[in-house]
């Protein structure tokens, strides 16, 4: 006989108007069980805190709830500390609609600060010796991965856009791809000559990824895989596939990652003068707001080549006294 499971852990314990409110995000704003889940944990979180300071959540003041993003602030991450506040907001507000409460005591919180981080991006060398290190590869393994590296850096795909791009996204004659990204929008994205080359080079390849039995599922991608459940290459595999990569070609694999070429893509564009409307239409991104965080890398970039190689930027010894 097996050992017996572990008893599952006891469900918390939640004021009815916190029930409430979590029934009405599953009912209305059909969320998923695991953010129902989320947010009560948030909410039990606060909960526990202002009974220490002898205050029901329900029931809490403004100061009570400054009090508790004070103690997160010391205790949490930024993000931690924005999404528990997100939830008492909503929580909040649900309790005044509901007429369970006059006022919101969540209103005059402001919002902890975070610093948008910029995005990591590799130099163009280093995408190169990725690149040379796949071609010395060969093989049909070899070629699909010098494929998917020349499309993700010519096109800056998100990586699953790539690793699930269908078979009927390549154009027929191959200068541009056909992406279905987020939302179900389409997009058409140009392809360099470098990816069309790699694609002619690997087509012809790819049968050797189809397995008897399952082409039908498979035969849709332009990246089948032997292996996997959904018919095509998963993003776990070629992040792998990646890491694998860069130790050969001498790189750090911990700063390597589909995610991290989709910023060089985006970054090395701008360094070359395009302008960020096409960046933004490439990349997909709904909000131009979302591609200018790449403005700053470039800002970055060219504030140390001033630096650097501008003569008036370097310091100069001061001329003697007349």
């Amino acid at each position: 006989m097996g050992r017996p499971g572990r008893p599952p852990k006891p469900k918390p314990v939640v004021a009815p108007q916190v029930e409430a409110f979590l029934d009405m995000l599953v009912a209305e704003r059909g969320a998923a069980e695991n953010t129902r889940e989320a947010y009560e944990r948030d909410l039990v979180d606060a909960a526990a805190f202002l009974r220490g300071r002898g205050v029901a959540l329900e029931a809490a003041g403004t100061e009570d709830l400054r009090a508790y993003l004070a103690r997160l602030a010391a205790d949490s991450a930024l993000r931690t500390a924005a999404r528990r506040l997100s939830a008492l907001r909503q929580f909040f507000r649900f309790l005044v609609s509901e007429g369970m409460r006059a006022e919101d005591p969540s209103a005059a919180l402001d919002s902890p600060k975070q610093g948008r981080p910029l995005p990591k991006a590799l130099a163009e060398t280093e995408v190169e010796a990725l690149l040379a290190a796949a071609q010395r590869r060969g093989g049909p393994d070899g070629l699909r991965l010098v494929a998917l590296l020349e499309i993700l850096y010519a096109t800056g795909l998100r990586v699953s856009e790539l690793v699930g791009l269908p078979l009927a996204g390549l154009a027929r004659d191959g200068r541009y791809l056909v992406v279905r990204g987020k939302g179900g929008k389409e997009r058409m994205v140009p392809l360099s000559d470098p990816a069309r080359t790699a694609l002619a080079a690997y087509l012809p390849l790819r049968p050797a990824f189809l397995v008897p039995g399952r082409v039908e599922k498979q035969q849709r991608y332009a990246f089948p895989s032997r292996t996997s459940a959904e018919g095509h290459l998963t993003r776990q595999r070629f992040a792998q596939l990646l890491k694998e990569l860069s130790a050969e070609a001498g790189l750090d694999p911990g700063r390597v990652s589909p995610h991290v070429l989709r910023h060089a893509f985006a970054t090395h564009l701008l360094d070359h003068g395009a302008d960020l409307r096409s960046v933004q239409k490439m990349l997909g991104h709904a909000d131009i707001a979302t591609t200018q965080i790449y403005t700053h890398v470039v800002g970055d970039r060219l504030r140390q080549v001033v630096t650097r190689h501008h003569p008036l930027a370097r310091p100069r010894k001061p001329e003697p006294a007349k």
